[in-house]
């Protein structure tokens, strides 16, 4: 795939430290049944109610990146984020799953699946235990790979998907200029923390790591997904 959408330097680089594990996440034989159609609704839905749970964590991931920031724009970044998360972004959720009647409040209670935890605790994690380059390294993922999974879906997708609606809003204009503010913040906090070849820099491989780890764990969600068929 050589049409990827810029979201910055630092996502490039990790996307490509993380190899074929990214093209695991991104080309998922889930994400290819968003695109063809071909994902059992059952399957959907059930990936559905547990992104739900995983976004209230990652919601509270992005607000520990607030108390991690060094800078306003930092905060002003993670904080906005949270709010496209809890007020935008989960109302995707609610809105499916009410079709199909499953309340905001069954979502909200749902039981984690192993995967969820996995991912949701490593993530967290990274951010109590790291500093917020720790964060955004687990974080990224999440966050680049639906708009690039969007960003190609919304080219190629079959027009008859039932799934269109979640390929507009990760494809659309609002999630790809979240991507960019996002990965211009991150740019931004790498090089003020690691100077201009962020690369060199002694701390680099462990934020690779961070980076592959959590892309490694979405494909474990992608699975999550499919075995809910």
């Amino acid at each position: 795939m050589t049409d990827v959408p810029d979201y910055g330097k630092t996502f490039a680089l990790w996307r490509a430290g993380a190899g074929t594990t990214w093209q695991g996440y991104t080309c998922h034989g889930f994400v290819e049944g968003l695109a063809d159609g071909r994902l059992p609704q059952k399957a959907f839905l059930h990936y559905l109610v547990q992104d739900y749970v995983f976004l209230v964590h990652f919601s509270r991931a992005w607000a520990l990146g607030v108390v991690k920031s060094e800078t306003l724009g930092e905060m002003k970044t993670c904080a906005t984020t949270v709010d496209a998360l809890v007020n935008h972004e989960m109302s995707l959720h609610v809105s499916t799953c009410a079709a199909a009647s499953i309340s905001e409040e069954a979502l909200f209670a749902a039981a984690e699946e192993v995967e969820n935890l996995a991912y949701t605790r490593y993530v967290l994690d990274a951010g109590v235990s790291g500093d917020f380059l720790d964060l955004m390294a687990a974080l990224a993922p999440c966050v680049f790979g639906y708009g690039e999974i969007g960003a190609r879906l919304a080219k190629t997708a079959a027009p008859d998907t039932p799934y269109g609606e979640w390929i507009s809003t990760y494809g659309g204009p609002d999630y790809q200029d979240v991507c960019r503010t996002v990965g211009a913040m991150i740019d931004g906090a790498v090089q003020r923390r690691l100077g201009a070849e962020p690369a060199d820099a002694a701390r680099w491989p462990q934020l690779q790591v961070r980076f592959t780890r959590a892309t490694a764990l979405e494909v474990g969600f992608w699975d999550m997904g499919l075995r809910g068929a």
